[in-house]
């Protein structure tokens, strides 16, 4: 049976479209992101009078509503206030994604960032609304970019060969017959014995989903595969030259930890994921219509690793911008500042929103207001005044702006004049295209 796909974007809120209401049985559909700080609202339909609403958040990605219906939410904002003509661009957030791998450091990091639910049934989606695919990709080369750096691991790994006047390892009786005494080649024994090198199971797994990867980038419209890739595949292939793409999936359970190679756990769990995301069958890569399972990104989490970028870029020196504070496992700051005379709790807030407002939600300032006013933040900001109140600085995302401007943040433009000490600042985020 077809899905019928209903397509919003991420801080949509308004009347379901009609045709939509027309799909719908039920008064009440809701998905929220389970994270170990509490669930992210991904979208909610609910009934309002005699129409049913759409709320959607800062979470994109596509799930099902009932069994013929799913919903798609893209990554797309209004360029102007609620109040103004709407203008809505597409977020690049394959870009900002490719920006922030350096900050990514963790499985927790990736678990904050995207949920995929491969128990669930797929949903049929035209490849170029396929948004888990390429976040897979970029995260998966940026991996094998560092491995290679490092050099392939070596390791032993078994082979079976036709050796001429000579036996080594185990002799393949049932080959040797087959291949060599029928066939009158007596000189010829087949043996399966091990040789050591770079052409290991878990070398071939990370070499096969590279030939998919390859072929799946010209298909894929949406990215600038030259600009986001090509250097990657330049340095990445020709490490992988000499290793073969021959491998059974089911050989490879897991990948032993190694100290030095710690890369690999995640690499071969992310080349797991992408030849299954083809149905490990290269013809699926080229499909215009393809299978996704059910999965959801939260842009707001990605935002917090693109900030943490422009910061580490603006204030470069070991200890400036410290991410993710922790006070006591029960408040997680997103930047603590420390440059000089300048000492700032900043909080990334993906609210496009707060480029037309002079102030920000009370909710907002309530949070950051009290991060300030923990005492280890003082002491880790070397506050040593416990009279002064330490700044605060909100950082939004401004579609419109076209540099960044990091290093001037306590200006009067930026204050937040109902406050003291409070300001608000907004960076650009990559677009691809006004619709």
């Amino acid at each position: 049976m077809e899905t019928n796909l209903l397509t919003y974007w991420e801080h949509y809120e308004d009347v379901l479209k009609i045709e939509h209401q027309n799909f719908l049985l039920e008064e009440k559909y809701n998905y929220d992101f389970s994270k170990p700080k509490g669930p992210v609202s991904c979208f909610s339909i609910y009934k309002k009078g005699d129409n049913l609403h759409v709320s959607t958040s800062y979470c994109i990605g596509v799930d099902w509503l009932d069994e013929i219906n799913a919903i798609y939410i893209e990554p797309k904002l209004n360029t102007k206030s609620k109040h103004e003509t709407a203008e809505i661009v597409e977020i690049n957030y394959l870009e900002m994604l490719f920006a922030s791998l350096s900050n990514i450091k963790t499985q927790n990091d990736l678990d904050e960032l995207f949920e995929i639910k491969w128990d669930k049934p797929e949903i049929q989606i035209h490849q170029t609304k396929d948004l888990l695919t390429p976040l897979l990709i970029i995260q998966y080369l940026n991996l094998l970019k560092v491995i290679v750096r490092k050099g392939l691991k070596k390791s032993y790994y078994k082979v079976e060969h036709n050796l001429n006047s000579k036996i080594k390892g185990k002799v393949l009786v049932g080959h040797t017959i087959k291949q060599n005494i029928l066939k009158n080649k007596q000189l010829y024994t087949y043996c399966r014995y091990d040789e050591f090198g770079e052409n290991g199971l878990e070398n071939r797994l990370l070499k096969k989903a590279l030939v998919f990867i390859k072929r799946y980038l010209p298909t894929f419209k949406s990215i600038n595969t030259n600009d986001l890739t090509a250097d990657l595949f330049n340095f990445i292939t020709p490490a992988f030259e000499k290793v073969s793409v021959e491998i059974n999936i089911n050989d490879i359970k897991h990948s032993k930890p190694n100290a030095f190679y710690k890369e690999y756990t995640e690499a071969t769990r992310l080349a797991k994921l992408i030849l299954k995301r083809f149905g490990y069958n290269i013809a699926n890569v080229e499909k215009e219509t393809i299978a996704t399972p059910p999965f959801w990104i939260d842009m707001s989490k990605l935002f917090e690793y693109y900030v943490l970028g422009l910061l580490k870029k603006q204030y470069p020196k070991y200890g400036e911008v410290k991410f993710q504070f922790n006070c006591h496992n029960s408040h997680e700051i997103d930047y603590l500042l420390k440059s000089g005379d300048l000492k700032l709790v900043i909080d990334a807030k993906y609210k496009p929103k707060y480029k037309y407002k002079k102030s920000i939600d009370k909710e907002d300032f309530r949070q950051i207001s009290g991060y300030a006013r923990l005492k280890k933040v003082y002491d880790e900001l070397n506050q040593k005044d416990f009279t002064k109140n330490i700044e605060c600085l909100v950082i939004y995302p401004d579609l419109e702006i076209k540099e960044n401007d990091l290093l001037n943040l306590k200006t009067s433009e930026n204050a937040i004049k109902k406050y003291v000490g409070f300001y608000k600042v907004g960076v650009s985020v990559p677009i691809i295209k006004k619709i």
